[in-house]
């Protein structure tokens, strides 16, 4: 019979994804089938799997871990925030419609009967299913009808663990508050809690963690050290999209950070690069004279839009372009970069705006969303893009959005859906300018490579070559990097005891 173990948190960005690839990557060691799950995922980092469904980032990060092919089982529900009070629904990887929040607090309830299916998928093939919370348990103006946090545990009958922060302080405040306002049932299905982030001599909180045990009732499975690894994250709460500042001798790569940033895990492979610097770019002081800059993609496009002119960003792109930087756009940045963006539909807010007028292309949204894993290969650039002519990339498609060129416009690439073989035309390259639709175009194939040779001569700076890992073996190092600190740290004789007996533990 599958068994389960659920992680939930005291806050958003408590630790819950990392704990729970962890916690995958420990159990595939030691011999069991483990896979992640979270029932309902509000984020705006995504992933297109080999089938064309789209699922949150952190559960394939999760399903990596657990050394399996992500499946949309994993994330039946995820929600992509379009402006403050309202998101994309998407269910089993399918767009269902767009909704405000008071209108999906009623409707979630139905979704049940999906979130009982995926698990149950899930559970024919994996004997440990190990479910991640969102946000926290407590926020008790929710409670009605979850579908994220305890409701699930009682759906799947799965033994609770919580995750607090010690480095934003008052964990232990926290914790015991987190428990507190949980009501008896629900109390009854926490079997212990984990202290997440901790910087120091871990014999200072000796006596506060055994007051802690005593107050709530359930042991403390350990302390986590606070990890500097290199693994995807979930949402705009990373702390590496705060990087402002540019590393002196290194390539500077400014990141245009929209408020409605999506998919910026796009970016991550190029931080492995020694000769390069990434850093994220919210005002005009900031940008200053970048040797690349990035407009990555973006939930709500046309507001982002709005943004980029409101912050003078727009100007001070255009001017850069105009001085020689290239620039790069991805997705949403992509239609960003182009003539006008119509959205005749209202598929965010509707209506037309002039885009940056970089690249001679027009885009319509439409209600049809493209969802496709694509191999690449880009034409042959004129000057002085040239170098980046005949170049590899691997990634996919998620955008709703259909983009025309000009009749004498240059693509960027030829695209091969993975699924289907069919070929088709992508994205656009206007002397220093380039667009497309590809996320994850710097993770694999000799595009990414051409670029930082270019850059490098381009500025001066000696090329370094490719980092010694391919990216997936780099992975798999941070995945075990951080298996090996969670497994030193926790109690897992306990760990294990408390999956093996589930919730009838008394």
């Amino acid at each position: 019979m599958t068994k389960a173990i659920m992680i939930q948190g005291t806050t958003s960005d408590a630790g819950k994804s990392y704990t729970v690839a962890a916690l995958c990557r420990i159990l595939k060691r030691r011999g069991f089938s483990p896979a992640p799950f979270k029932s309902q995922n509000m984020a705006l980092n995504s992933f297109i799997t080999h089938d064309g469904m789209e699922m949150g980032r952190a559960q394939v990060m999760q399903a990596e871990a657990a050394g399996i092919e992500p499946d949309v089982a994993m994330n039946p529900i995820l929600l992509k925030p379009t402006g403050d009070t309202g998101s994309q629904i998407i269910v089993n990887g399918q767009v269902l419609d767009n909704m405000s929040a008071v209108d999906y607090f009623a409707f979630k309830h139905t979704l049940k009967p999906q979130i009982r299916a995926a698990f149950e998928k899930l559970a024919e093939t994996h004997d440990i299913i190990v479910i991640e919370g969102a946000g926290s348990p407590a926020e008790i103006n929710l409670k009605s009808d979850d579908i994220v946090n305890m409701g699930v545990a009682k759906m799947f009958n799965a033994p609770v663990l919580i995750v607090g922060d010690i480095d934003r302080g008052g964990v232990f405040a926290s914790l015991f508050g987190t428990i507190a306002l949980l009501e008896e049932d629900e109390r009854a299905l926490v079997k212990g809690t984990i202290i997440n982030k901790f910087r120091g001599d871990e014999s200072l909180l000796t006596p506060g963690l055994d007051k802690l045990e005593e107050l709530c009732g359930v042991p403390c499975l350990g302390v986590v050290p606070y990890l500097r690894l290199d693994i995807d994250d979930e949402d705009s709460l990373s702390s590496r999209i705060v990087q402002y500042e540019a590393t002196p001798g290194k390539i500077d790569v400014a990141v245009i950070r929209l408020p409605h940033v999506s998919n910026f895990t796009d970016l991550n492979p190029l931080e492995r690069y020694r000769q390069v610097s990434v850093r994220y770019v919210d005002r005009l002081s900031r940008l200053g004279q970048p040797d690349l800059i990035v407009i990555p993609g973006a939930k709500n496009t046309l507001y982002d839009l709005a943004w980029l002119k409101e912050q003078g960003l727009a100007d001070a792109i255009c001017a850069c372009a105009s001085a020689g930087t290239i620039v790069l756009g991805i997705c949403g940045g992509y239609q960003i970069l182009g003539k006008t963006i119509d959205d005749p539909d209202g598929m965010e807010a509707g209506g037309m705006a002039e885009g940056l007028g970089l690249l001679p292309v027009t885009t319509v949204f439409t209600t049809e969303k493209t969802q496709t894993r694509i191999h690449a290969r880009t034409h042959d650039f004129p000057e002085p893009l040239s170098p980046l002519s005949d170049t590899t990339l691997t990634g996919y498609e998620i955008h709703m959005g259909s983009t025309t060129l000009a009749p004498d416009a240059q693509a960027f690439a030829t695209i091969v859906d993975a699924a289907t073989g069919e070929e088709k035309l992508d994205g656009c390259v206007s002397g220093n300018i380039m667009g497309t639709y590809c996320h994850g175009l710097f993770e694999d194939g000799s595009f990414v490579k051409a670029l930082i040779s270019l850059l490098c001569e381009k500025t001066g700076i000696a090329d370094e070559g490719s980092p010694e890992l391919s990216f997936a073996d780099y992975k798999e190092s941070q995945y075990d990097a951080l298996a090996d600190a969670v497994e030193a740290a926790l109690d897992m004789d306990k760990l294990m005891q408390i999956i093996e007996e589930g919730i009838w533990n008394e």
